[in-house]
């Protein structure tokens, strides 16, 4: 099983985050997939109406960066369930236990 570090750096609506989702979704359940919402990806963690429910569903480890969730006022406790604060350490991780990393 091979380990996939996907990170998303843009708003869902600055960028057609589907491409992501579509290619998480398809590693997920064959691999060991890790989404990583950094910048202002974190608003598509947001508990209202986030686009990244079905992912948590299939399997994808979804957490958001500590520090732009404070950088953006949002708190940890106002993240749509299963997805998780961590904080940019999470990167190196990932890394060092030989993920494969795709910047979005």
């Amino acid at each position: 099983m091979n380990r996939y570090l996907l990170i998303q750096a843009s708003d869902a609506y600055e960028c057609r985050s589907d491409h992501l989702r579509a290619l998480a979704n398809g590693l997920a359940g064959k691999h060991h997939v890790t989404l990583f919402l950094v910048q202002n990806g974190v608003q598509a963690a947001r508990s209202a109406a986030s686009p990244l429910r079905e992912l948590v569903k299939a399997g994808v480890h979804v957490r958001a960066d500590e520090f732009s969730l404070k950088e953006r006022g949002i708190p940890a406790d106002r993240l749509a369930p299963g997805i998780t604060a961590a904080p940019l350490d999470l990167v190196i991780e990932e890394l060092a236990a030989g993920a494969k990393a795709l910047w979005f």
